[in-house]
């Protein structure tokens, strides 16, 4: 028996809906799919908070701890140098010799002068004794007396005049013998022997520098020493335990020098023109490495912040502007561009004081290109193993 023309053009018709519904469900799982490959993968960090020690680099320049130009108090010839160029000179010890015979005369001048002084003081006395022993009898007169009394007090001045000349004479005749006046090594010698040299003349006749410990001269803007003192007063950042601020430094070959220094006083005054002001700190220096006028970068300890959000100093992005900003991924895995403040370094890391919460997740890897809205797929990334993706 025929089928009726109806029925046989609903069973095609329900046939081709069939097949059309089949593939658009095919058509969507594709789109899916593709549009599942197309989701950018980036790496993420879990903001966390933690303690950090907080410290600034410095440039800096090493300087004695004590220095002293040696010049001679009198004039003559030298005779001779008594010292090594270079070598370690203790407080008071001879360096140089200057002829010394128009000194000693000097001296010897002295004490006869103070000898004569002293022989007619003797005869002042004795003459007045015996006035004043004649004057109960009415023997001498009252200006007799008077006199006796003040040529014994003119012979008494005339002594002591003569007594302080002797002392110059031999304190002079000492200068003649020039000595080292502090301990420490001492350089160069600019006069050599059979020179003529005159008292305190402005050539200094050698320097001598004190070098363990030494002091490093730095500088910073008053501008972040009022920031790092209203954080202080707020309680942002703790002082250290100890009572001191630890300085450590690098050299200019790139490597630690092995000792840590304290900072010595900070000045109290701003520079004018730099705006700058100057820290000093004190440094052991018992190898000699550290040696004046060497350039050095300075570490200067602050104290530690507490509960600080710490993040990679390269997924932290600065427009034209200056203005700061990061990216996070929110529940959704879409991108949100965050804008944020910063304050210290810590090595390679920011601290974040605003703009980033506890838990949320900072893209620190995949960042090329990266635009607010967009939809990612995430991995972790440890500490430590950070590297941008291409």
């Amino acid at each position: 028996m025929l089928e009726p023309v109806f029925f046989r053009c609903l069973r095609c018709v329900c046939c081709l809906a069939i097949c059309l519904l089949l593939g658009g469900l095919w058509g969507c799982e594709q789109h899916n799919v593709k549009q599942a490959k197309k989701l950018r993968e980036v790496g993420v960090q879990q903001v966390r908070t933690e303690n950090v020690s907080l410290s600034v680099e410095l440039s800096g320049r090493v300087s004695a701890y004590r220095k002293a130009e040696v010049r001679p108090q009198v004039g003559g010839i030298l005779q001779k140098q008594l010292f090594s160029e270079g070598s370690l000179v203790h407080e008071g010890q001879s360096l140089y010799k200057i002829d010394p015979a128009t000194y000693e005369a000097e001296v010897a001048s002295a004490k006869a002068a103070l000898a004569r002084a002293r022989a007619a003081l003797t005869q002042s006395e004795l003459r007045r004794s015996r006035r004043r022993a004649l004057l109960g009898s009415h023997a001498v007169s009252q200006q007799a007396m008077e006199d006796a009394e003040a040529e014994y007090l003119k012979a008494k001045a005339d002594v002591e005049v003569c007594a302080a000349a002797l002392l110059t004479a031999e304190i002079r005749l000492r200068y003649t013998d020039v000595q080292a006046p502090i301990t420490g090594r001492i350089g160069k010698s600019h006069m050599t022997q059979g020179a003529l040299v005159t008292a305190n003349q402005p050539e200094p006749l050698a320097v001598i520098q004190q070098l363990d410990p030494v002091y490093v001269d730095m500088t910073r803007s008053s501008l972040d020493l009022l920031r790092v003192r209203e954080r202080y007063l707020s309680g942002q950042i703790k002082p250290d335990v100890k009572g001191q601020t630890s300085v450590r430094l690098i050299l200019d070959d790139s490597h630690s020098y092995p000792l840590e220094g304290k900072l010595q006083f900070a000045d109290i005054s701003v520079d004018e023109s730099t705006g700058m002001v100057l820290l000093r700190a004190v440094f052991p220096n018992p190898e000699g490495t550290l040696l004046p006028g060497l350039y050095v970068k300075a570490f200067v300890h602050e104290g530690v912040e507490e509960k600080a959000v710490l993040v990679p100093e390269s997924c932290v992005l600065r427009s034209a502007r200056g203005q700061t900003s990061v990216f996070v991924v929110d529940a959704d895995n879409r991108v949100q561009q965050r804008s944020v403040r910063t304050a210290e370094r810590s090595g390679r890391k920011i601290i974040i004081s605003e703009g980033l919460s506890e838990g949320e997740k900072l893209v620190v890897e995949g960042l090329r290109q990266l635009k607010e809205g967009d939809q990612v797929k995430t991995h972790t990334v440890n500490v430590g193993q950070l590297g941008e993706k291409p």
